[in-house]
């Protein structure tokens, strides 16, 4: 008797070993949803979208994009709270929703760290400090002494309030001893555009929504905010060599899904993720707009966010930025 209950736990213990693995074996049953919150056209939905297709590959089903642009990320998490948690409902997150809105919004409707799994960045890219005919400044200490000669009298336009390129610039402004006027827009490309018309003098972007304007000499690359020169602009100087060591900023963007999701399945989505932007013409598509891909691991990228939350949260505050 002893024997065959000791045979009978051996059984159900290893049924219960393997049954991570079954579930593993059974995603995706569905086709995947992987919401963008910005709208089309934009880098994040950009990304989602060169992924997307040899991600079904991947997982043998098809992956449809939806944009949800709203309330800073907020409207695009609403709606995957709202799904079931088995990673049949992706969403694009990056440093304001991991790590902005939770400083920025005294209200906020949720808890990165509670509601998301993290399943893995799909790429870094950073910020560029631009000018346009609204400035004379041909480098960076051109620009420092066109923001010194009044306080307030320049202004600089970004992406949104609380978006990467907003906090890049303020900053900027707490390392330079800047004070500057913020003009938010409604996303990188009209930003852009006022700045290529001459209505503000400069913006803190991403290479990719200001390609086109830097190969035409448009807009003036004048310091990157990175650790390394922008592999797409190698006469461009850093902020480090120009003295301003702490002035790092980075886009980063990556994948979520609920935190209830089984964690096996979160390293299904890891490993497809990470195949797709390992394909040839995948990778080439993100590098040759100066994203550097990455398809770390889920533990990678949560470490990053805790780093990134240590850095960032003391400068909201202290530069008093809240939003509603």
């Amino acid at each position: 008797m002893k024997k065959r209950m000791a045979l009978a736990l051996m059984i159900c213990t290893g049924l219960l070993a393997a049954l991570p693995a079954a579930r593993a074996a059974d995603f995706p049953t569905q086709p995947l949803r992987w919401l963008v919150p910005y709208p089309a056209g934009g880098g994040s939905d950009f990304m989602a979208r060169v992924v997307a297709q040899p991600l079904g590959l991947e997982l043998q089903q098809s992956v449809a994009i939806e944009n949800k642009p709203g309330g800073n990320g907020a409207v695009a998490v609403a709606d995957l709270l709202r799904a079931a948690p088995d990673g049949h409902t992706l969403l694009n997150v990056d440093n304001g929703t991991l790590v902005f809105n939770a400083a920025l919004y005294k209200n906020l409707s949720y808890a990165p760290a509670r509601d998301l799994a993290l399943v893995t960045l799909l790429a870094r890219t950073p910020m560029i400090l631009l000018a346009g005919p609204g400035s004379q400044a041909r480098n960076v200490q051109a620009f420092f002494a066109e923001a010194r000669r009044g306080p307030g009298r320049l202004s600089y336009g970004s992406a949104g309030a609380g978006s990467p390129q907003h906090l890049a610039m303020e900053l900027l402004k707490k390392q330079a001893g800047l004070s500057m006027t913020h003009v938010p827009y409604r996303g990188s490309a009209p930003a852009l555009s006022d700045l290529v018309g001459g209505q503000i003098p400069a913006v803190m972007s991403d290479y990719a929504p200001a390609s086109g304007f830097l190969k035409t000499g448009k807009l003036r690359a004048l310091a990157v905010a990175d650790t390394r020169r922008h592999p797409l602009l190698p006469d461009v100087p850093t902020f480090e060599e120009l003295g301003l060591a702490e002035m790092q900023a980075t886009a980063l963007i990556g994948v979520a899904v609920r935190a209830t999701t089984p964690a096996d399945t979160v390293a299904a989505l890891q490993q497809a993720i990470a195949a797709a932007l390992q394909r040839p013409e995948v990778h080439a598509r993100y590098t040759d707009l100066g994203l550097e891909p990455v398809a770390g691991t889920p533990q990678a990228f949560e470490e990053l966010v805790r780093a990134e939350t240590a850095r960032w949260h003391p400068l909201i505050r202290s530069q008093r930025i809240a939003l509603e």
